[in-house]
């Protein structure tokens, strides 16, 4: 039988005893709620914050306010200080976010629907992806969800071949 994604990234944090976060907007929380579909997620999945509004990204995440006046809610930055933002938050080894338009309009910024940004916050870096999606907004948030467990699954079997090459 095949794993899901999200069996997978529970899978890999638990044999290396890593922990994870979450920080979603345009998901909804679609990705912790898969993660924690998962039996024995609490091991390493420390919970996640829906920050669909700014004010929540500024409050809990700690999003700076010119951030968001500067590049909008829908940006590298913005996604990039959520996903450091839940990392500092719950003490994670690892921070996944997202931050995009699900549809079925453009944003207030004329981001077109699709556009969605999903950043890795790890110790010493953090990187962001820019994704062009596309369906409706069931299939653009299922999409962004698994392109979150695949950016970490990809990270972390980079890691472990760079830690084999320097052995």
């Amino acid at each position: 039988m095949n794993e899901t994604l999200e069996q997978q990234v529970i899978a890999a944090l638990k044999a290396r005893g890593l922990t994870l976060a979450a920080a979603e907007s345009c998901t909804g929380g679609l990705a912790a709620k898969r993660l924690t579909d998962v039996p024995g997620a609490s091991a390493v999945f420390l919970g996640g914050v829906v920050s669909y509004t700014n004010g929540v990204k500024e409050r809990v995440l700690h999003v700076p306010h010119e951030t968001l006046e500067t590049y909008s809610a829908v940006s590298e930055q913005t996604a990039r200080a959520m996903a450091e933002g839940v990392r500092a938050l719950t003490g994670a080894d690892f921070g996944l976010s997202v931050t995009g338009v699900a549809g079925p309009d453009r944003d207030d910024w004329g981001h077109e629907v699709g556009t969605v940004y999903i950043a890795l916050s790890a110790e010493n870096e953090t990187n962001v992806q820019l994704l062009h999606l596309s369906g409706g907004r069931p299939a653009i948030r299922a999409a962004a969800a698994d392109e979150m467990f695949r950016m970490l699954l990809a990270y972390i079997q980079i890691k472990e071949s760079e830690s084999h090459g320097k052995e």
